[in-house]
């Protein structure tokens, strides 16, 4: 009989400092597109993110799934070896996230020697519990999706010669009807720890339409699962342990590299399960249903979180090779730059729906919010002409005199009621920012920075510094406070972006004199002198200057032609 399901605490008591944060491991059978970046981006800013608030060791893992039948088949294709396949294009993964500025700590491939250790491992623990038994297992099977599908989840179809055939409705795949013995795992078992587990920690899955969803599927028929294939079929994979007939089913070989990242099965304790998994919506069954299903049979809780992402298109359409529209991300870096493109990812993507991707999309959201409005901001309060001893010059209180709730404020000295409000939202931003990092809306985060900005771009024009008479002293006083003022606001901001824009934030914080020591987002406070503390920075020398802070981009030669033909 198989182990008793047993429950688990969705925190490890006494490591709740620690995280692992992961991405998927990405299919090695060919290059990476703008999705798989946009995984990685967003477990790589949260892992900043975390790092900046002091919040505990962390670690953030990602890598190539390197086995099954997909694998084997591409590289016979193009006539080469499936470890030679392998080793190309998780190289290309490698280089791209590298480029991309991803701190990834481990990037693990499951052809590695100690991911077979791990999950032949693991495949042991599973079969000591009585989870797996043998059993002749027939359907619909999808190789590119390497998995069985239902009746319920194919449409009718006709191939490339005409003949009827049966393919998966989300994928649009071909199915093929396949009958094997199998080892089979007992998840029909596991229906009512899966639901328990999910009612007790309702953040487990995220956003909230997925968590949803997932407890939409255990009120559905949930069959045991075939965990094997015939090594007859497939021989590019871990085999099965004491069994040279069988090779462990790709899905449960992959699951297995969080664990293997952590030195299962020795030091993984020491992390697990404090771990937060970003994944893409199309693999949501895997690791909200079967992933925890066989962590409980093998005797271990179920990650912390799971955070679930939506899908990129492009131009309105889903990427496909047919269609030729698959986007290289390093193209877009090149052509973006780097912090550009990261900026584009998350300030656009909204985990919860499909995004869509253009050009002149990226072009217009970079030039208006990166080079105009911070840029612009960056280079007018520092400029020579305004700021001819390039200091952070000392604020004055009876300019902005401090006021008790700033939606009373009326114009005090010589700041405007609006002025105090938009003090009110610079300063309620930081954690507004922490907040919406932790709930998996990175986009929401940077769209309330971007918001701050715009105010304290309205903040400098409103008062026309550049039109103060620095020879009178209360002028000066005034004309001090403003620039101020601006210079706390850009040291939040980039205090704040550094997980999404690494490279802009440091150039910005540098040209602001701001110390690597004084970055960090568990100290971090605005405008201390209105609160009448001191400010660490007044008085400084500012940085040298670092040039454009964001170089605006030029649109297509093909928009520039239609612009000019309306």
């Amino acid at each position: 009989m198989a182990r008793s399901p047993r429950r688990f605490a969705a925190t490890a008591a006494g490591r709740a400092r620690r995280l692992l944060l992961s991405t998927p491991i990405f299919y090695a059978n060919g290059p990476p597109h703008i999705g798989h970046l946009y995984s990685a981006l967003l477990a790589d800013a949260l892992h900043r993110h975390r790092g900046l608030a002091g919040a505990g060791p962390g670690r953030l893992c990602t890598g190539t799934d390197e086995h099954g039948l997909k694998i084997q088949q591409a590289a016979a294709a193009v006539g080469t070896s499936p470890p030679e396949l392998c080793q190309r294009i998780s190289g290309l993964f490698r280089e791209a996230f590298t480029q991309a500025a991803v701190s990834f700590t481990d990037f693990i491939r499951t052809s590695e020697p100690r991911h077979q250790r791990a999950v032949q491992h693991f495949w042991r623990a599973l079969q000591a519990g009585g989870a797996l038994y043998k059993g002749c297992y027939e359907g619909w099977y999808c190789t590119p999706e390497e998995c069985f599908l239902p009746e319920s989840q194919l449409a009718e179809h006709r191939d490339a010669q005409g003949q009827p055939c049966k393919v998966s409705l989300e994928s649009g795949h071909q199915v093929h009807w396949t009958k094997e013995e199998n080892y089979m795992f007992r998840l029909s078992a596991f229906r009512d720890p899966l639901r328990k587990w999910l009612q007790d920690n309702p953040r487990a899955i995220s956003p909230e339409p997925f968590y949803q969803h997932t407890l939409r599927w255990l009120e559905e028929d949930l069959p045991d699962l075939s965990v094997s294939r015939e090594r007859s079929r497939l021989q590019w994979g871990i085999p099965v342990p004491s069994d040279s007939t069988q090779t462990i089913y790709v899905w449960v070989d992959a699951l297995v590299n969080y664990l293997s990242v952590l030195g299962y099965p020795e030091t993984h304790g020491e992390w697990w399960p404090s771990a937060h998994h970003v994944v893409g919506k199309d693999i949501l069954k895997f690791h909200a249903i079967y992933w925890p299903a066989l962590l409980m049979a093998a005797g271990l809780p179920p990650p912390e979180r799971i955070l679930v992402h939506s899908h990129w298109t492009v131009c309105g359409q889903k990427m496909s090779k047919s269609l030729g529209n698959v986007i290289d991300p390093s193209a877009c870096m090149e052509q973006f730059t780097v912090d550009g493109f990261r900026y584009f990812l998350l300030r656009q993507g909204v985990p919860d729906r499909d995004c869509d991707y253009y050009h002149e999309k990226v072009v217009k959201l970079l030039n208006s919010e990166l080079a105009d409005a911070l840029g612009g901001l960056l280079n007018r309060s520092t400029a020579l002409s305004i700021n001819p001893s390039n200091t952070y010059p000392r604020f004055s209180e009876s300019c902005f005199p401090k006021v008790l709730d700033y939606r009373e404020a009326k114009s005090t000295g010589r700041a405007s009621a609006e002025d105090y409000e938009f003090l009110a939202s610079v300063a309620s931003l930081p954690l507004q920012v922490a907040t919406y990092f932790e709930s998996f809306q990175i986009y929401k985060a940077l769209e309330c920075i971007a918001l701050c900005i715009r105010q304290t771009n309205g903040f400098f024009q409103r008062h026309k510094p550049w039109k103060l008479d620095r020879k009178d002293p209360v002028e000066q006083l005034w004309l001090d406070t403003i620039i101020h003022v601006t210079l706390e606001c850009l040291r939040v901001y980039g205090t704040l972006l550094q997980p999404v824009i690494p490279h802009t934030a440091d150039k910005l914080l540098s040209r602001l004199a701001v110390e690597p020591e004084e970055r960090g987002l568990s100290g971090l406070t605005f405008l201390p002198r209105y609160a009448g503390k001191p400010c660490p920075f007044e008085g400084r020398q500012l940085g040298p200057d670092t040039g454009v802070l964001f170089q605006r981009l030029e649109r297509s030669r093909q928009q520039q032609a239609e612009t000019k033909s309306s």
